[in-house]
This record gives C-alpha cells, structure tokens and sequence, in this order.
C-alpha cells in the first residue's frame, strides 16, 4: 500500500483493515475476524478458549493485561476506548480496547481492534531480516494517538515498561519500552546514555563532567541535562566525534 508522507492520520486510518478479537468477562478468546485470521499465528497458536496473555509475546502481556484491567472498570460518561502501542518483530501494532456489558451493565467481555501501523511510523528501506527503524514515534495522550518526527525527539525518558518522549510540544507518554525504541531507532543519530535515557545526538548542546559524573545539556529554552553512565561514556565521546 502506497502511503503518501503527508497524509493525514484520519486518511490512514481509513486505507486500514482492522483486526478484530472478542473475549468474554474471563479474558479467553471466544472470535475475530477474518483479518486478524490472516495476520496473527492462529494455526500455531490456536487461540480459541485461551486465556488472551497467552497469545501475546512475553514482553507485552504486562501491558496487555494492564490494558485490560483499564478498560474493566466502570465506565464513565464520555469514556472511549483504552489505547496502547506494542511492538513486535517486523510489525508495530495499535490496539484498543472496548469493554462490553449487558442490559445491566454488567461486565460480558471484550473487543480488541488493531491496526498495523508499521508503515506510518517505520522507514521501508530496512531490509526485511531487521526490525523497520522508526522515522516516526508514536505517542499517546488522552486516548488520541499523535506521531513525533523522530528528528525532533530530543530525548527519551524510560518509564518501566514505558517511556516519555520529549520534543519542543514537551513530553509525550509513548507505550513503548526503551529496549523497544533503542532497536527500532537509528543508531547513527540516538544514543542510549544511561539505562533511564536515549538522547538524539544531534540535539547536544554540550558534554559536562562534575566530580567524576558526566551529563550532557539538550538544545532547547529549558536545556534538559541528561545523566550519562559511566560505561557510555567512551562509546559518547566516539560519537559525539571527541578523542578519548
């Protein structure tokens, strides 16, 4: 599929087939679509009648599951459903959540819809044996996904299983993991600094060294300083282009 770069998100959206899966009230698959037939593992996994964690890689069910435990809360007026990105090998996927109740309200089950939104976040000039390198990030901020340039991503922040990413709009909540974006991002322009931090390279302002401790300062009004560890340190100077 032909994507054009200025596209809107709404026009994207559109061109996307969704991949639909129902659950009941103890989490088990129970249906889905033909689209999600073609696109997940069915026959390896067989998912029918099986808890739902079960058919998601180790890395993700937390967030699944917390996804889940979101969206099996009462609902409240003007809700809508509970959003997450998961990366996989070769695929970066968009999921929502719904949850579903009886005439009483009372909890049924679940619809899990996805979108492949790979092309809209990823470069297509990575072979297919490499995980697609983000050109793009996606961000999630009251339920509404929105897309950073990954050229103005100054820095990214881990936040346990997920990260907040800040580019001059300030920090945006991404539900990806730091492991997640450091395979995904190019390693020529970001640098992961210190286990809580990625820096783009190109946003350093300056390399600071205080007793014994390295910080770098980030371009921007407030000039973010971002802790280095000491085991960086050597690999940051050699692309920061400074001797050793």
């Amino acid at each position: 599929m032909d994507l054009a770069p200025s596209a809107s998100p709404i026009y994207l959206f559109e061109k996307f087939e969704p991949g639909i899966i129902a659950l009941n009230a103890k989490r088990e698959v129970v249906s889905m679509n033909d689209y999600a037939r073609r696109v997940l593992p069915v026959e390896k996994m067989r998912p029918f009648e099986r808890f739902v964690l079960d058919f998601h890689p180790e890395r993700s069910r937390p967030k699944v599951e917390f996804l889940l435990d979101q969206a099996s809360a009462c609902p409240v007026a003007g809700n809508v459903p509970m959003t997450m990105i998961i990366n996989i090998p070769e695929q970066v996927l968009l999921i929502k959540v719904s949850r579903m109740s009886d005439n009483q309200g009372e909890l049924t089950g679940f619809v899990l819809v996805f979108y492949d939104v790979t092309q809209v976040v990823s470069e297509e000039s990575m072979p297919a044996s490499h995980a697609r390198r983000l050109s793009r990030l996606p961000t999630t901020s009251q339920q509404q996904v929105a897309f950073v340039d990954a050229d103005k991503v100054r820095c990214i922040e881990s936040q346990g299983h997920y990260c907040r990413v800040r580019s001059d709009q300030g920090w945006q909540f991404c539900n990806l993991s730091i492991t997640d974006l450091q395979t995904r991002l190019d390693p020529q322009q970001f640098k992961r600094v210190h286990r809580c931090f990625i820096v783009n390279l190109q946003a350093v302002n300056a390399l600071r060294r205080e007793g014994g401790r390295t910080h770098l300062l980030l371009q921007g009004e407030d000039e973010l300083t971002i802790p280095v560890s000491r085991t960086e340190v050597s690999a940051l100077r050699t692309a920061l282009g400074l001797k050793g």
